[in-house]
């Protein structure tokens, strides 16, 4: 079993490698002819772009923009790296997705297990190299656009649930708080990620109950459920409430502009800590780790909060101009799944 571990992170970080010479090997050497132009100069000065405004994607990109010579063609080859090497990072994590797969066909008898290791990561070796050179996912590997760090975020989330398959009952409980993390962060580049909800569902309901067709049906429904809840209420209820507390405490109550904003998040962290010490204390674990993977998706998707700071810095691609919840709303009202 040791030496199927190491040949899966050896095989797996070869794989890697493979994507990446590739990738950057055929990066664009400027921008493709659509939206990576504007994603590539927003990001590079931290602008506000069009909706929903990949916060996220903005601030990695500026991070790996530093490293290029100013106002040069490598901006744009900078930022593209970035996509490239977040394609790399897929398909490494889809390899160990393909390898876990694989290894349970073989779960229940170690023996076989090992005589067909190099089976399983065959079968994770050919089927991520498939992935790596497919038109569409090559195509977008190449490009300062946010479906490669999107495919990145989507393809960690689904390798984290397996972690947490595998994990024991006392450990397991971190993957899914990371899980919500990564949520959370994936919201400041695209949704796709959250089509993995109703997957991760189904792993959840497999490891913690027996199955029964009824039973799996409603583990479907219930998973469904938790992406409309995050998708359609938590994304934009949270920036909608803080609207809503601004324009309560400022035009009823009278305190000045953004005073119910500070209200709003006093009052949401007040209720965050109340909720985990009152689970901690009274043996609620599960409770516990549904309030703190709550928290944590807030605070991934907290990287909104740079479209409103440079908003207000009033850039030369301001579009919206969400300078206050009230108008970023606006914007994540316009997100959409395509």
């Amino acid at each position: 079993m040791n030496t199927f571990k190491k040949l899966n992170n050896i095989i797996g970080w070869l794989v890697f490698s493979i994507a990446s010479f590739v990738y950057l090997s055929t990066i664009e050497p400027t921008v493709s002819f659509w939206d990576c132009g504007e994603y590539i100069a927003t990001a590079y000065k931290l602008e506000v772009g069009h909706p929903p405004g990949a916060p996220l994607f903005q601030l990695l990109g500026r991070i790996f923009s530093l490293f290029a010579e100013p106002a040069t063609s490598q901006v744009a080859v900078a930022i593209n790296i970035l996509s490239a090497l977040c394609s790399s990072f897929t398909i490494l994590f889809l390899f160990w997705t393909i390898t876990s797969f694989a290894k349970r066909i073989f779960a229940n008898d170690k023996d076989s297990l090992s005589s067909n290791k190099y089976a399983i990561l065959a079968s994770g070796f050919i089927g991520a190299l498939a992935y790596t050179f497919s038109d569409s996912f090559w195509f977008s590997a190449v490009e300062g656009e946010v479906y490669a760090m999107s495919s990145f975020f989507t393809a960690i989330t689904f390798w984290c649930i397996l972690k947490w398959e595998e994990e024991s009952e006392e450990k397991a409980t971190r993957w899914l708080v990371l899980i919500a993390y990564l949520i959370g962060l994936s919201i400041g580049v695209h949704l796709l990620s959250l089509l993995t909800i109703p997957a991760m569902g189904m792993i959840y309901y497999n490891k913690k109950y027996t199955y029964s067709k009824f039973g799996a049906i409603k583990a479907f429904v219930a998973s469904m459920l938790i992406l409309g809840l995050v998708q359609g209420i938590i994304i934009p209820g949270a920036v909608s409430l803080i609207s809503k507390f601004e324009i309560f405490f400022t035009n009823t109550v009278g305190l000045p502009f953004n005073y119910g904003a500070i209200i709003y998040f006093v009052v949401l962290i007040s209720l965050i800590a109340f909720g985990l010490i009152y689970s901690s204390k009274n043996n609620k674990p599960i409770l516990n780790t549904i309030i703190l993977s709550f928290m944590m998706l807030l605070i991934g998707y907290s990287s909104f909060a740079v479209l409103v700071v440079r908003s207000n810095a009033n850039p030369p691609i301001d579009e919206n101009n969400p300078e206050d919840a009230v108008g970023l709303i606006i914007i994540l009202k316009t997100r959409t799944i395509r």
